[in-house]
């Protein structure tokens, strides 16, 4: 079948609208139709190069949500007509990390960014040329062939713009307050970028009783929409929220700080480092340049205040239980996630929309496909 995605034709690059061929889905994998992706700040760091991928063309997107219209042989797990969101790590249910609870490091995720299927084909072509997809996915299309190990049912009565921002920013940010930092009632934290995952961390730490939140963000904007979600403080300087948080608590810091900007350097992690309390933690959920290394911290102070730096992939959240909780929530009226929908934009504005992004005027954008 033909459709249209946006993708990369090289990288670095700039987002190009094409068509582009489908075969039919494989053994255990899906054809969907897409409604809404969203503009993720992930996918941008493929297009500016920081996030090597295994060839190129490549069709963006990894945040996501659409309906199944076909499955190929041996699928057990969807059938035509179900609801679903996009998991950017998949997962197999039967790897050592699956055994163990933690999906979110399945050992499928090794072919995230190679970007072919399981079996190492192509299932999209763009003028006889094989064309990659984020993480399996590619959102960015109107339909995608992918695997099934790779969605999660949703329900009827959530819009697939919702379930969308669960698959991967507000999963990512909630995740690493709640699994991550472990915030308890009566903490103090820190969130340094309140853009599409560090709003939901500030929801997050409001939700597990927090005693103060404090969100850091130049944009004056998201310090504004942080307020409004939860945080008791909002700055926009990590030096001025570190002061308030030792203010806060008699001179002795944050009890977490998490690290939620768009593109991380070392200097954001040792900033919130130097932000936290004693036993502390520091979690890096946002991603920089892949070949940066290097972390200026104080080694004396990392051991003798037993402080810990955390990673993060989903929010350390198994991907299948975190996005139906998650919906769960917001239907309770629990979390909110329309009101960080800040635009809709149509595909062939997708330029427009992450450059919206970087000029701070987007919480979240969103993708709505025409068909």
């Amino acid at each position: 079948m033909k459709t249209r995605a946006a993708a990369l034709l090289e990288q670095p690059g700039r987002w190009e609208v094409i068509d582009i061929e489908l075969a039919p889905p494989r053994s255990e994998e899906v054809l969907v139709r897409f409604k809404a992706a969203g503009l993720c700040h992930s996918d941008e760091h493929v297009a500016t190069g920081d996030m090597p991928v295994g060839s190129t063309p490549i069709i963006g997107g990894h945040e996501g949500a659409g309906i199944v219209e076909e499955v190929g042989p041996g699928v057990t797990r969807f059938a035509p007509g179900d609801r679903v969101a996009a998991k950017f790590v998949p997962s197999c249910g039967n790897c050592p990390s699956c055994y163990r609870g933690k999906m979110n490091l399945c050992d499928l995720g090794m072919y995230a960014l190679t970007g072919g299927m399981l079996d190492g084909t192509f299932r999209a072509t763009h003028k006889g040329a094989d064309v990659s997809q984020m993480t399996m996915l590619g959102t960015f299309a109107e339909h995608a062939v992918v695997p099934q190990y790779s969605l999660v049912k949703i329900p009827d009565d959530v819009s697939f713009e919702a379930a969308a921002l669960v698959s991967c920013g507000v999963a990512t940010g909630w995740g690493s307050v709640e699994y991550a930092a472990q915030v308890a009632h009566g903490d103090t934290v820190i969130v340094m970028g309140v853009g599409g995952i560090g709003i939901n961390a500030v929801q997050a730490a409001a939700a597990r009783g927090a005693a103060y939140v404090i969100a850091v963000d130049p944009v004056e904007f998201k310090r504004t929409k942080a307020l409004e979600l939860g945080a008791t403080h909002a700055y926009a300087d990590i030096a001025e929220a570190a002061d308030a948080a030792r203010l806060l608590t008699n001179g002795q810091g944050a009890d977490a700080a998490v690290v939620a900007v768009g593109v991380t350097t070392g200097e954001h992690v040792a900033q919130a480092f130097s932000a936290i309390a004693k036993q502390s933690t520091v979690v890096v959920t946002g991603i920089g340049d892949a070949a940066a290394v290097g972390l200026p911290i104080n080694l004396w102070e990392l051991s003798m205040m037993e402080k810990r730096i955390q990673g993060v992939i989903f929010g350390m959240g198994t991907p299948g239980f975190e996005v139906p909780r998650l919906l769960e929530l917001y239907k309770a009226g629990r979390l909110k996630l329309d009101e960080l929908v800040t635009r809709r934009y149509r595909l062939d504005e997708i330029n427009a929309g992450y450059a919206d992004m970087y000029a701070g005027k987007n919480i979240r954008g969103i993708i709505v496909h025409s068909e």
